[in-house]
């Protein structure tokens, strides 16, 4: 270390020019970071919140926005519902439209069909929960669309008019559209096209002949892991677990994949321009390392000495990196999908780290081959 800590006081400059570029990197991290952890969260939170282990989508769906394109039946329905190792099996509907509030206010909104007293009727943290055949739990953001309890929303083209009687607790999103929950049954009335104007009716409800949803949501056993691959043959369905029907939300995988390839790119830049550096540093101390070889220090410590460097350069400055990546991350306006979530920023912190000692590391390792013979003159 004692080599390391000279050369860091004596190169100041260098050092702190290079120090520069990697709290640079560390900042796109903590954005890059934060970024995908906002835009999983704003695609596909309503679906996290959800205490399902799997769902079952029409055979042969395309995974691509496969709860739009799936329509599931009642033998499907009952076929999971009878399987071994589920807890509980219920239709789920799922539909994109466009309303507007009693106040002129035009929103958008993905409505999810449950069952009132099932396992997916959500939790609420104001108002009440569902039950009326009209009434609808919506996303907490929605507040700041002005919507409220008692709130009527009308959807476009069908005129049919939904009463908001609760929020969800904290943000319920679907394909980046705040989620509103209500019956399933009134969700059927609207996919089976047969809504009329003015609030839904128990009359419409007893006379609609449409037993389809989009998807059966499943819940294991406790403990249980069912086979899904032979119980979809049984049902005609095909199964995806919780985590895996994320990917089945509008645009959800082309986000992540494209902002994954931007982090690997930004990593591999960021163990490049450190192993840059530290080869052309080496390169300059070339005759003072091989007078160490020559006076009788050891591989290993000259190694040792150099990747401390690095370290105290890489630990230092990514920790200012990351301070003012989350300082300037907290000050975003609310309509960019970013959230500061602990460990995503952890776990690309020590990539950077680490991705930039190794970087260091193949740039040093030249150290164990210096001629201690160039110390005394042998290279003139």
């Amino acid at each position: 270390m004692f080599l390391a800590l000279r050369e860091l006081r004596f190169a100041r400059g260098r050092f702190a020019l290079m120090g520069v570029v990697i709290a640079l990197i560390s900042v796109l991290v903590v954005f890059l970071s934060g970024l995908s952890s906002g835009l999983v969260n704003d695609g596909v939170s309503g679906l996290k919140a959800l205490p399902a282990t799997a769902f079952a989508f029409d055979q042969g769906t395309m995974k691509d926005n496969a709860f739009s394109r799936s329509v599931v039946g009642e033998e499907q329905l009952s076929a999971w519902q009878d399987a071994d190792g589920i807890a509980a099996a219920e239709p789920m509907g799922v539909t994109i439209v466009n309303g507007a509030t009693d106040d002129g206010t035009q929103i958008d909104l993905t409505l999810f069909g449950v069952e009132p007293d099932g396992f997916l009727a959500p939790a609420v943290s104001d108002g009440e929960g569902l039950g009326d055949i009209a009434g609808i739990v919506v996303s907490e953001p929605l507040r700041e669309a002005g919507v409220d309890i008692g709130t009527v929303v009308t959807l476009d083209r069908l005129d049919l008019e939904l009463t908001v009687v609760g929020f969800t607790e904290g943000q319920a999103t679907f394909g980046h559209v705040d989620v509103a929950y209500l019956p399933v049954r009134t969700w059927q009335l609207i996919a089976a096209g047969a809504a009329q104007p003015g609030a839904p009716t128990a009359a419409q409800l007893d006379a609609l002949d449409f037993p389809y949803s989009s998807v059966v949501a499943l819940r294991a056993d406790d403990g249980a892991e069912p086979d899904f691959a032979a119980l979809d043959q049984d049902a005609d369905t095909t199964t995806m677990t919780l985590a895996e029907s994320f990917n089945a939300s509008p645009g959800y995988e082309a986000e992540t994949l494209t902002l994954t390839m931007i982090q690997v790119f930004l990593y591999a830049i960021c163990a490049l321009v450190v192993g840059a550096f530290f080869t052309v540093w080496t390169i300059q101390r070339t005759h003072d390392i091989a007078v160490l070889r020559a006076v009788g220090a050891s591989s290993r410590y000259l190694l040792r000495d150099s990747l401390a460097q690095a370290a105290i350069l890489l630990v230092g400055f990514t920790a200012v990196g990351v301070a003012a990546g989350v300082g300037m991350g907290a000050a975003m306006p609310d309509a960019m999908p970013f959230d500061l979530e602990p460990a995503p920023i952890a776990i690309a912190s020590a990539l950077t780290i680490g991705l930039g000692l190794l970087g260091a590391a193949v740039a040093v390792i030249r150290i164990v081959r210096i001629d201690p013979l160039r110390a005394l003159g042998g290279q003139r």
